[in-house]
């Protein structure tokens, strides 16, 4: 972790802006995670001789990109993951996408059923038993070259939601390989940046609205004015 990693810290909280191919928790692969980069990283610049608290409230694939927020507190922590339990914690995401939606805005409802032996998670339009209800909102914020931005906004919290919906619509996310846009870019990142939270501080009881500059890609640099 580097200072410029930082986007927000208090004594009780700490969002990073997190890069691609950093798991939030260690997985099979035993990479380190996003919990270890930052105890450690605090406990360096705080000199700090134990170990340092870190909570995981959420999480981020390893190939997203953007705004993560850690509690730095047990009380921090509990209250962050009663937020987020609740829905009550406002994410918005930003996609590449190969072509716009169409319309350009609207509302996406799909039924998620995961294929355990391929690991892949397919979208179906009507409910059977094993499927879980995915919906999330989006509007085009612009569209060149053959691709668009995308925010998007999850309204469920179901994994690989927003790329298996978009892919299902015939928009996939740029270097996402296994759902549909070829080819990988340079970083294995996959062009969907979570971009922003808006949150109640769990401690402060004051609104939070918590943002990720964009990715430095070529593929993110001709987006950069209409995030904002």
């Amino acid at each position: 972790l580097l200072p410029e990693h930082i986007i927000y810290e208090d004594n009780h909280l700490l969002a990073i802006n997190k890069p691609a191919g950093w798991p939030s928790q260690r997985d099979v692969r035993e990479l380190p995670s996003v919990i270890e980069y930052v105890g450690e990283f605090l406990k360096v610049r705080d000199r700090k001789p134990g170990n340092v608290f870190v909570g995981l409230a959420h999480r981020l694939d390893q190939p997203v990109t953007g705004v993560m927020v850690l509690a730095k507190t047990s009380k921090a922590l509990d209250r962050l993951n009663r937020a987020f339990h609740d829905r009550t914690v406002e994410k918005t995401y930003l996609a590449i996408t190969s072509g716009p939606p169409n319309p350009e805005a609207g509302t996406l409802k799909h039924y998620l059923w995961k294929d355990q032996s391929r690991n892949y998670t397919v979208a179906h339009t009507a409910m059977r038993p094993g499927r879980k209800e995915a919906v999330l909102s989006y509007r085009v914020l612009a569209a060149q070259g053959g691709m668009a931005l995308v925010e998007v906004q999850p309204r469920t919290g179901r994994p690989h939601q927003i790329r298996v919906q978009l892919a299902a619509i015939g928009c996939p996310i740029v270097g996402y390989l296994r759902y549909g846009k070829a080819p990988p870019l340079p970083d294995k990142s996959i062009a969907l940046q979570a971009w922003r939270l808006n949150l109640m501080h769990p401690v402060q009881k004051v609104p939070l609205e918590l943002k990720a500059p964009l990715p430095a890609l070529e593929v993110w640099k001709m987006w950069s004015e209409y995030a904002v």
